[in-house]
């Protein structure tokens, strides 16, 4: 296990360790409550305690999404997401940590909530891609914003430090929400090819290793997007997976190269923060908790 620390710990000093977040990473610290539904059946029956839909899609959440843009219009499904996610967050402790990392490339995060982005708000050395759904943003795949929010020409990201990568899209800044199975349909169609991958995020995951936080890789959509934004990395990559895998899981696992670590995602981000040359230890459990 020394040896799996030490080759993980090269490559995060070497801008070489992706963090792909999930919104399983809102279940891993004691003492912090998500506001907000933290995986798709959540999100789903939040959604559909709302507005009425059938029951055969109540748990299926691009299924429940694409009923009430097809029978209340995509401006409802939008406001409910809004509604649901622009609230006031609690910060994690992950979110410091990856925050308090001058060198980070690229950070992937596949969760609709503006958590890490206001955070990074304390810097101003980065800026954020979203993918975009083709319903509001007719023949575009991703818009790009800078640390205060304002939309930024995609070749401004070749200046940024840190690209934190939002590929389906989050409430904040400007309510891009990639959901429905139209939405998935679309972008599904091109993955293949890598034309909604942004060419930053293919630049910067060149030789990368992916880290896999709070992420599952039950459904068939979670599958394609993690392969299509690995493609063309390196043949190394790790995840946090503590809970038993489904027969998917495991066969993705294996074709991706992705080995499960026995670490508690607070027991990894501190063995990573000793092997840091900076030594930091905000990984740790913030004394004072604070909100966003």
């Amino acid at each position: 296990m020394s040896d799996l620390l030490a080759e993980m710990g090269r490559y995060w000093k070497a801008g070489k360790l992706v963090p792909y977040l999930g919104p399983g990473i809102w279940r891993e610290e004691e003492g912090v409550s998500a506001p907000f539904p933290i995986d798709a059946e959540s999100l789903s029956e939040s959604l559909a305690r709302r507005v009425a839909v059938p029951s055969r899609v109540r748990k299926n959440l691009s299924a429940a999404a694409q009923y009430i843009e097809s029978h209340r219009h995509r401006k409802t499904l939008r406001k409910l997401l809004l509604d649901t996610f622009s609230v006031e967050i609690p910060r994690l402790a992950l979110h410091e940590w990856l925050v308090s990392h001058p060198h980070l490339p690229l950070i992937v995060d596949v969760w609709y909530d503006g958590g890490l982005r206001a955070l990074l708000r304390s810097r101003s050395d980065w800026g954020e891609i979203q993918g975009v759904s083709q319903a509001d943003a007719p023949g575009s795949w991703t818009r790009a914003f800078d640390p205060d929010g304002a939309e930024v020409p995609p070749e401004a990201a070749a200046g940024w430090k840190t690209v934190l990568y939002k590929p389906l899209g989050s409430a904040t800044p400007a309510g891009n929400f990639l959901i429905s199975d139209s939405d998935y349909v679309e972008v599904l169609t091109e993955i293949d090819i890598q034309t909604p991958i942004p060419p930053v995020v293919q630049e910067r995951r060149r030789e990368s290793h992916f880290l896999f936080l709070g992420c599952r890789f039950s459904s068939q959509t979670e599958r394609t997007y993690a392969r299509q934004i690995l493609k063309r990395s390196s043949d190394r990559h790790w995840a946090i997976l503590p809970e038993e895998l489904s027969r998917n899981e495991e066969r993705f696992l294996r074709e991706l190269c992705i080995e499960r670590i026995p670490f508690s995602l607070p027991e990894l981000c501190e063995a990573l923060t000793g092997l840091s040359e900076a030594g930091m230890s905000v990984c740790r459990k913030v004394d004072e908790k604070g909100s966003i």
